[in-house]
């Protein structure tokens, strides 16, 4: 059987950027089209796992001879789960952060399903072994936090104080494990990845935006926070959304010296830390009542869809191109075949 996982990602990427683009649309105010969003960041997501479980391999054509049986190379299996476990984290944080538009569209019911759907695959996912020294090894900081916004938004609404103290935790695994990942990314990914090396920009965007959630779960009615907590949560998420801006900048200065201008499917990490860092900054602003910061995010935020609308763009030539490129290849191959004849 192929390996399915780069459509998987492909599917993955797509619904956790235009979930977190949901989740940003509703923090300005967007309600329609953050609905929009959701709805394709759902279409996104059920891809993903039509991919997985539901499509079945290309058969193979009568008039080929098989192959013969040969065991895979112990690396080419390695490689293979390493591909899977990066597309099953993406489908999980995708799995949160759709969840998360669900919840803040006032649907509770089917947000928190999904927060049951993807927390035990999480767990299995987290201790998966890895050598991944791609921007994916950032994927687990990202499935982590995603899960810790889709808790404390979930916390905020059903006012379940048990549900935020667990997204903390969350929180604080998040940071750990992107210094854990930070150690193991080649730093000649910036100059040479295929649009995942921006990872490490949106994983710092998607924790700050668990920060700021965080913050704004607290009421009087839960008291979640006394004032050195809430002091020490709002320095921590402060300083993560600057470290969001910063690496997004220098991730965006290498991409002039480095440019890479063929379409790759792990473009859609790029346009996730754009969208996320966006989405971060509407939600710090909601946190910690900086209005300046607000106009900013909201000015992000407009370029962000055009980011996005420009890679969904790219993607669709991408798929068509491919598609006639196929097309003639087979053609040429039945010409061939005809002309032995």
């Amino acid at each position: 059987m192929p390996d399915p996982s780069p459509s998987v990602m492909l599917w993955a990427m797509y619904a956790l950027t235009t979930g977190t683009l949901s989740v940003g649309l509703d923090s300005a105010g967007y309600e329609v089209l953050s609905g929009i969003a959701l709805a394709l960041a759902c279409a996104g997501w059920l891809g993903a796992v039509a991919h997985a479980l539901l499509l079945p391999p290309r058969p193979v054509p009568a008039s080929a001879p098989a192959p013969a049986p040969a065991p895979a190379p112990a690396s080419a299996s390695a490689s293979v789960w390493r591909k899977e476990t990066a597309a099953a984290l993406a489908w999980v944080a995708a799995t949160a952060l759709v969840g998360t538009g669900f919840s803040a569209a006032g649907l509770q019911r089917p947000a928190a399903a999904l927060l049951a759907l993807a927390a035990p695959l999480w767990a299995v996912l987290l201790v998966a072994a890895g050598r991944e020294r791609h921007g994916t090894v950032f994927l687990r900081c990202v499935a982590t936090q995603g899960l810790a916004v889709l808790g404390a938004t979930l916390a905020a609404a059903e006012s379940a104080a048990w549900l935020a103290h667990a997204a903390l935790t969350l929180f604080w695994l998040g940071l750990v494990l992107y210094c854990l990942a930070l150690f193991r990314f080649q730093p000649r990914q910036v100059a040479e990845g295929a649009g995942d090396h921006w990872l490490p920009g949106g994983a710092l965007a998607v924790s700050a935006l668990a920060g700021a959630r965080l913050l704004s779960a607290d009421s009087e009615r839960l008291y979640l926070w006394n004032d050195d907590d809430h002091a020490v949560l709002g320095r921590v998420t402060v300083t993560l959304l600057v470290l969001t801006a910063v690496c997004c900048v220098a991730l965006f200065t290498a991409e002039l010296f480095w440019p890479r201008r063929r379409y790759d499917a792990r473009r859609w990490a790029t346009v996730f830390s754009v969208v996320g860092t966006a989405a971060a900054a509407l939600a710090v602003a909601a946190a910690l009542d900086a209005p300046w910061l607000d106009a900013l995010g909201e000015a992000l935020l407009w370029i962000t869809v055009a980011v996005w609308l420009g890679c969904t763009a790219w993607t669709i030539t991408s798929a068509r191109a491919g598609g006639r490129t196929g097309r003639v290849r087979s053609g040429a191959r039945r010409f061939r075949s005809r002309a032995r004849r």
